[in-house]
């Protein structure tokens, strides 16, 4: 498995160091993923906690809401780097497996903010749910991620 070459995952003893705030900003840019072309930004990461924000604009279905598969993969993208963050990345990666959601609000515009917390902690599999809210903190999706953890030769 090849690993993108900007990523910049903190070794375990290195992870307990830095603030989910410093953590959240390292792990931002990687240039040529889905996460950058829908202009997700994470705010705050921890083993068991992250915060993203993703704008509307340019994530939008043709009846100008926010595409339901951009929410899910907003809420698939924050489960694999929460994953990741649980495992020592020389050695593993997590990916995901499973995702749904429920779409209880549409969003014509600005940004909508996710919090994924982790749910259930195994050796091969981690399964986070995620709470997608508009600007004014009402919830737009309800979404759950499965990841599977997946061993590999490292670089």
């Amino acid at each position: 498995m090849t690993l993108h070459p900007d990523l910049r995952m903190p070794d375990p003893d290195e992870l307990d160091t830095l603030t989910p705030e410093d953590l959240a900003a390292r792990l931002n840019g990687l240039s040529g993923t889905l996460g950058e072309r829908l202009g997700i930004e994470l705010l705050s990461a921890s083993r068991e906690r992250l915060i993203a924000r993703m704008p509307v604009e340019g994530n939008r279905q043709p009846a100008g809401r926010l595409h339901g598969g951009a929410s899910l993969a907003l809420a698939e993208e924050l489960a694999s780097i929460g994953t990741w963050l649980n495992l020592d990345v020389r050695r593993q990666v997590g990916v995901g497996v499973d995702v749904s959601g429920t779409h209880v609000r549409g969003v014509t515009d600005g940004y909508v903010t996710a919090e994924a917390t982790l749910a259930y902690r195994g050796r091969t599999v981690m399964v986070w749910t995620v709470e997608v809210r508009n600007e004014r903190g009402r919830t737009t999706t309800l979404a759950r991620c499965t990841c599977n953890v997946v061993t590999h030769g490292g670089e």
